[in-house]
């Protein structure tokens, strides 16, 4: 898919998945004031502020009251490159949107896009002109259920956040 928010974006290349019975979820615990959102409906952004610096944007999944999302971890930047650039200070179309945090700020993710719906302004989202290669393996950045091997990425892609082996 490409995901633009405003204009500016790429094609996504690495999303991670997670879901009301992860004890890596946001969900796990049920419902709070913090990740409401994540409970549904589907099809909206869940954006979360991790380690107090980064808005990560997520797009939520299942149907309404499960709690599941997909966090986005890369994309390839294809729209809007110079305000990626200006926003991130970063001239390496690479290292543009390589993680959940250069990610959030290349595309100016923060709170107010909390709950919006994904399929109006200011995201736009288009689906692939031809089939992709997916591989997957473990999440990244977390402490439990590390086993699930539910971290997906685009075949081949140099702009992921980190190589799958």
């Amino acid at each position: 898919m490409t995901l633009l928010v405003n204009g500016v974006g790429g094609v996504i290349v690495e999303t991670e998945a997670y879901d009301r019975e992860d004890p890596a979820s946001h969900s796990f615990s049920g419902p709070t004031p913090r990740n409401a959102v994540m409970f549904g409906p589907p099809g909206r952004a869940y954006v979360y502020l991790s380690y107090g610096i980064h808005w990560c944007l997520n797009f939520v999944c299942r149907e309404t009251g499960h709690g599941a999302g997909v966090l986005l971890r890369a994309l390839e930047p294809t729209a809007g490159i110079p305000s990626m650039v200006e926003r991130r200070r970063q001239r390496e179309p690479r290292l543009l949107c390589s993680d959940p945090g250069r990610l959030g700020q290349a595309l100016a993710i923060d709170h107010s896009l909390n709950g919006k719906r994904l399929d109006r302004a200011p995201f736009s989202l288009r689906a692939a002109a031809m089939p992709v290669s997916v591989v997957c393996g473990p999440r990244i950045g977390i402490s439990k259920a590390i086993d699930h091997p539910w971290r997906f990425g685009l075949a081949g892609s140099r702009y992921l956040s980190r190589p799958f082996r």
